[in-house]
């Protein structure tokens, strides 16, 4: 009777688990749109290319837009020259 309750406990503490799906944040845009869903929970949709274009998407929801911080900006080109400092006078 005992080992029956402990197979019990544990079969419901099994089935509570949920899995959890993992977000990737899109490198090629610089906006993302944080969203909170019923229960707390929330995603991240990486997808916009402009503020605009994220506020116009959050009308109407429980949403926020957000810098993507893995947004990988131009990176200046450096023609091989070293920059000069001015000396001090």
């Amino acid at each position: 009777m005992r080992m029956l309750r402990w197979i019990v406990l544990g079969g419901a503490a099994v089935l509570m688990v949920t899995s959890a799906a993992a977000q990737t944040y899109d490198p090629r845009y610089p906006v993302c749109m944080q969203k909170w869903e019923w229960g707390g929970s929330t995603y991240f949709d990486c997808s916009y290319s402009s503020w605009d274009q994220c506020k116009a998407a959050t009308v109407g929801l429980a949403a926020m837009c957000l810098e993507n911080p893995y947004w990988s900006r131009a990176q200046p080109r450096y023609s091989g020259r070293r920059v000069r400092t001015p000396a001090p006078y």
